[in-house]
């Protein structure tokens, strides 16, 4: 009797994990070849499960063989830096540094007036590392309370904000899908931006709600953290790579470089639901200023103070005005 509850337990398992191989299937070919060969796909693995529960496990060999042949042609999808991209993601930031002095090629600052209309600037921008003041991270909420769009932004004692943000390239009339950043249909790309282009947009054009968080780091941080992302930006555009939903996000590629700073910093499942990372970062003690999480939150919240400055060549001070 044991035996036989051992077998189906062991018939059940097997069966889930062909349903999840089947689900990864469709999903890769309805988002890299046609929906209708995931659909047929889908149909075709269902068939093959109940037949197994009716006979032998010989019916699943025509399966099997697909599964081989679909991951086969699943590893020669490589990310590309050669497609016609979107304008806001086309070029990527590089950089040079002697000594103290960062030269940065290709930093956005685009004046937005609406998603599609739009003036293009891209600018070579120099900055002096000596001078490096604050780091503040912006959480900018899109799609509810437990997704957020993660941004990191500089401050110089010249009064100058520089913000980097690892984001999916788009191609020119694509859009983003979270369900498709899971099957390569995405490369990434790493901006560097004007904050009056970079948050303002998400702000006051496509209408998502920001919070600003200032960060207790220690200078010599600062500049790791500053030269982490130039790395980064150097990296990907050595060797092209596809943006991941789960695993290689605006979020976790962060996480990864401020682990290569500190190794300390704990693994959290507040990193995966990046609506949550203030909070993941208040409970670290990464936050600065006085109060608790709710005071801190309330300070950080800027999307009106960013909706008020709108245009104006004072946008970086005006959201950090106190409430």
């Amino acid at each position: 009797m044991i035996k036989k509850y051992l077998l189906l337990a062991g018939k059940l398992f097997a069966s889930l994990l062909m349903l999840c191989v089947s689900l990864w299937g469709g999903g890769a070919l309805w988002f890299q070849v046609a929906p209708f060969l995931a659909v047929a796909w889908g149909v075709a693995s269902l068939a093959s499960l109940v037949w197994w529960w009716r006979g032998s496990a010989r019916v699943l060999m025509p399966w099997f063989c697909a599964v081989v042949l679909m991951m086969g042609w699943w590893s020669t999808i490589k990310p590309s830096h050669d497609r016609v991209w979107a304008d806001d993601v086309a070029r990527m930031v590089t950089g040079r540094v002697q000594g103290s002095a960062v030269t940065l090629d290709q930093v956005r600052n685009f004046e937005w007036r609406s998603d599609a209309d739009y003036t293009q600037r891209w600018e070579q921008r120099q900055y002096d590392l000596n001078q490096l003041r604050s780091v503040d991270v912006a959480l900018s909420y899109w799609m509810g309370p437990a997704i957020a769009h993660t941004l990191v932004s500089f401050g110089f004692a010249d009064g100058r904000y520089l913000t980097f943000s690892i984001e999916i390239r788009k191609e020119r009339g694509e859009s983003f899908d979270a369900i498709a950043g899971f099957f390569k249909r995405f490369e990434t790309v790493l901006i560097a931006a004007d904050e009056r282009d970079i948050l303002r947009v998400r702000t006051n054009v496509r209408d998502e709600d920001m919070y600003l968080y200032r960060l207790k780091m220690p200078p010599e941080v600062m500049r790791s953290l500053f030269l982490s992302y130039l790395d980064e930006g150097a990296l990907l555009k050595r060797e092209p790579r596809f943006y991941n939903t789960l695993t290689a996000n605006c979020t976790t590629i962060i996480f990864e470089m401020a682990r290569r700073i500190d190794p300390g910093l704990p693994l959290d499942w507040r990193l995966l639901a990046s609506g949550y990372l203030d909070r993941y970062l208040y409970d670290i003690g990464a936050l600065a200023g006085k109060g608790g999480f709710d005071s801190l939150r309330q300070q950080a919240h800027i999307t009106a103070k960013a909706r008020a400055a709108d245009k104006t060549m004072d946008f970086s001070d005006r959201i950090r005005l106190p409430r």
